[in-house]
């Protein structure tokens, strides 16, 4: 997911948007510990996609 697409999210879906994708990146990371995932840099892209949400998160809480 784009920055700029993280940005047009509103501030609770983002929330929750963190809490599931963070949610989503430790199951992917307990399938991959049992059995190897078939593109396991998707363990990568998730991992930088929770950062800039919480990136975003934290800018919008800084402005306010």
């Amino acid at each position: 997911m784009k920055i700029a697409e993280i940005r047009e999210i509103a501030t609770n879906e983002l929330v929750e948007r963190i809490k599931a994708e963070e949610a989503n990146y430790n199951q992917m990371i307990l399938n991959h510990s049992i059995s190897p995932l078939a593109n396991p840099a998707l363990i990568k892209q998730l991992r930088r996609t929770i950062a800039r949400m919480k990136t975003v998160l934290r800018q919008r809480e800084l402005n306010k």
